[in-house]
């Protein structure tokens, strides 16, 4: 059902799907499966996840942020939360660690700054695109200045879904596709940048940008892109 493509110095494309039941699990099993290794070390060199998040998440006023946050997302993309579940079962880790990966934007600014751990914006300036547009050409460029702890733990995945819509995604290990750029057979194609709210804007228990970012990657039409990223951008 799945297949391999990779050549010298190029990055590694998975292709597979698609499925005729229980397609959010098997999408995200195949992945974890495939990427184990890269994101079983993902885990275990990010700075990010070992001492700030999973230190937080055992703290008993952690937990209702976490389950709101768990719940609202599982209800309103019950698929994408079963790719999450089949990440982690797929690459034998724990889910809460999957969980608190694809939650990073959402927790942390919940999370006490000391002078050992930063507000991530004061170290991490994220990604950033440039695009170019003319009567004879469109192009947009996209840099990728994401965590150090990301450097070797990416991978692009072509998806077939039961619905008619493929799509491909550069991928963070362990994490939705995609939180970086992807398109669709639709012609839908987007990248995502780094435009961090004020604090007074954080509204905890929303709806995360990773599974905002995974429904673009189905939206039929810049319409129906449109749609989808507004719908939720006062849950942000």
């Amino acid at each position: 059902m799945g297949s391999t493509n990779l050549e010298s110095n190029k990055l590694e494309m998975y292709e597979f799907g698609p499925f005729e039941e229980d397609e959010g699990f098997q999408i995200g099993f195949l992945i974890g499966q495939r990427f184990s290794k890269l994101i079983q070390n993902r885990l275990y060199t990010d700075l990010i996840l070992q001492n700030q998040l999973l230190p937080f998440a055992q703290l008993q006023n952690s937990q209702t942020l976490i389950h709101t946050l768990s719940q609202t997302n599982k209800n309103k993309f019950p698929n994408y939360w079963n790719e999450l579940k089949g990440i982690a079962q797929g690459s034998g880790v724990p889910f809460l660690n999957i969980l608190l990966l694809n939650f990073r934007k959402e927790i942390l600014p919940f999370i006490p700054k000391t002078e050992e751990y930063p507000k991530e914006e004061d170290i991490n300036d994220d990604c950033s695109d440039i695009l170019v547009v003319s009567d004879s050409m469109a192009v947009a460029v996209h840099n990728e200045d994401a965590n150090v702890a990301l450097v070797g733990h990416t991978y692009l995945v072509k998806v077939k879904l039961s619905n008619g819509t493929t799509f491909t995604a550069y991928t963070y290990a362990g994490e939705l596709p995609s939180c970086a750029f992807g398109f669709n057979n639709h012609g839908v194609a987007f990248t995502l940048n780094s435009v961090p709210p004020c604090e007074e804007e954080i509204v905890g228990g929303a709806i995360g940008r990773n599974f905002v970012s995974r429904g673009l990657l189905e939206a039929t039409s810049i319409e129906d892109a449109l749609a989808v990223s507004s719908k939720f951008s006062s849950l942000f």
